[in-house]
């Protein structure tokens, strides 16, 4: 199976309610996020046209309107974070999620996010966020 990655960049910050260590205090990160699709075709044939699995603009294009718009230069804080932090909640670049944004959650919420936007011919095969240079979490695809 043929599969292209891009990479993108985006800073966001967020903040752990109920733990115990720094990161229950509002602070950011430079994320970078690994976006790895897939085209419906199988085999090992040659890809017609212009024998790209997708165009990465598209891609970039499709990334950039439905992920990195919604989280870039945004805090994201849950409600129970908000709950104990009311002041924090009218800021202007404010998200509040039902769950807690751990590097894990903020990648569901993109899987979620690009297997709406992605076109029908393309498959999101895995995905991968660094929070930091060297801690990143996986999301891959279940293989049907």
């Amino acid at each position: 199976m043929l599969q292209v990655t891009k990479i993108f960049h985006f800073e966001m910050a967020h903040a752990i309610h109920g733990y115990s260590g720094a990161c229950k205090n509002i602070h950011g990160h430079s994320y970078e996020l690994h976006v790895t699709v897939s085209a419906n075709q199988q085999g090992d044939n040659y890809i017609p046209g212009t024998g790209f699995v997708v165009d990465f603009k598209e891609l970039k294009k499709c990334v950039n309107e439905s992920v990195i718009t919604l989280l870039d230069h945004k805090l994201v804080l849950s409600k129970e974070y908000i709950a104990a932090h009311t002041p924090v909640m009218n800021l202007e670049n404010v998200i509040i999620w039902e769950i807690e944004p751990s590097a894990e959650n903020i990648l569901v919420f993109i899987q979620k996010e690009l297997s709406q936007a992605l076109p029908a011919n393309i498959q999101l095969a895995a995905l991968k966020l660094y929070e930091t240079r060297d801690s990143f979490a996986k999301w891959i695809a279940r293989q049907v």
